[in-house]
């Protein structure tokens, strides 16, 4: 319970943070992102208070034995960069550079109830829907091949 309030919270202050920042405000990340233009630098400052955030608290994780509210930490082992990651990426920054929404501030910014934020919204998750039906069907297809085939059974 203690874990489900704590995120809770964070989601709190992460959301009040996106609204402080402006980054709730399409016009304002279209801005940043407009360097031949009028460029609005504006969120940069927020990017390098995220930076220095996450540098201490990812030296402070480093010397602690487990998180506060889980028996380990679950940090990312892979390392290499493969199609899908890439692909992703490049669609994020589309979506993002074109609507001026990434999911957090979409999210937040449902509160609105600004008729472009929902269909944005919602064109955000009917895409994470498709892309789980799909490549979660062809995972699921691979894993059953190879496991009757007798390889990774891990896998």
């Amino acid at each position: 319970m203690r874990a489900l309030v704590t995120s809770f919270i964070s989601g709190i202050v992460f959301a009040v943070g996106l609204g402080i920042s402006g980054m709730t405000r399409p016009i304002k990340v279209i801005g940043f992102l407009d360097f031949f233009g009028s460029w609005d630098p504006s969120l940069a400052f927020v990017m390098i208070g995220a930076i220095v955030t996450f540098f201490v608290a990812i030296r402070r994780s480093r010397r602690m034995v487990s998180p506060l509210f889980a028996a380990k930490f679950a940090i990312p082992t892979r390392s290499d960069l493969d199609p899908e990651l890439i692909v992703g990426a490049a669609l994020f920054g589309v979506g993002w550079g074109l609507g001026g929404f990434c999911p957090g501030p979409a999210i937040v910014s449902l509160a609105s109830a600004a008729a472009p934020v929902a269909v944005f919204t919602s064109a955000m998750i009917s895409g994470m829907l498709l892309h789980s039906s799909t490549v979660g069907a062809m995972r699921s297809e691979v894993r059953n091949k190879a496991l009757a085939l007798g390889v990774g059974a891990d896998a």
